[in-house]
């Protein structure tokens, strides 16, 4: 094989694996949901073990919040949430680890507008209802916030915990 060959082979193998990358690289920083900490998105065409109720909501005293803000699970079970903002602003609900949903604060702190029509997420506007079905194959203690800045600071979070 001469250099030329070489080099042009070369040249052709990095182009390949640079289109690759491009092809296979993750979305906008912090909404790359390929795997998920809490489990995976729900069938809703399969039956729930339970249905729960979510509302988000301020407070007379400038807090937010979501109604209830702790559930348990069980592993392996198929949940069916509920979402309703009974709140006078926009109000999100993030299901993921308390990590996760850390990293993905911050990108929301730079892009307050960001929306979102995730498996694991919805984005409401005042008076607005949604639902996220949603299977829990993991054990331990998960966490849905609300990630628009100043909100999660405001109270507006909540524990999931997986037995």
């Amino acid at each position: 094989m001469t250099v030329r060959s070489i080099t042009l082979a070369g040249a052709l193998g990095a182009f390949i694996l640079s289109a690759g990358l491009a092809l296979a690289g993750p979305g906008e920083p912090g909404h790359s949901h390929r795997t998920f900490a809490a489990g995976e998105p729900g069938d809703p065409k399969k039956p729930v073990a339970k249905t729960i109720e979510v509302t988000m909501k301020e407070t007379d005293d400038a807090k937010m919040l979501f109604e209830p803000n702790q559930v348990e699970i069980k592993r392996g079970e198929q949940v069916k949430f509920v979402l309703k903002n009974a709140g006078k602003t926009d109000h999100e609900f993030m299901l993921d680890s308390i990590q996760n949903n850390a990293k993905h604060k911050i990108a929301m702190e730079k892009n307050p507008d960001m929306e979102h029509d995730d498996p694991n997420g919805k984005r409401l506007a005042p008076n607005g209802s949604n639902e996220v079905v949603w299977r829990f194959t993991k054990p331990g203690t998960f966490e849905f916030a609300c990630l628009i800045p100043g909100h999660y600071e405001s109270g507006m979070h909540g524990t999931v915990v997986v037995k």
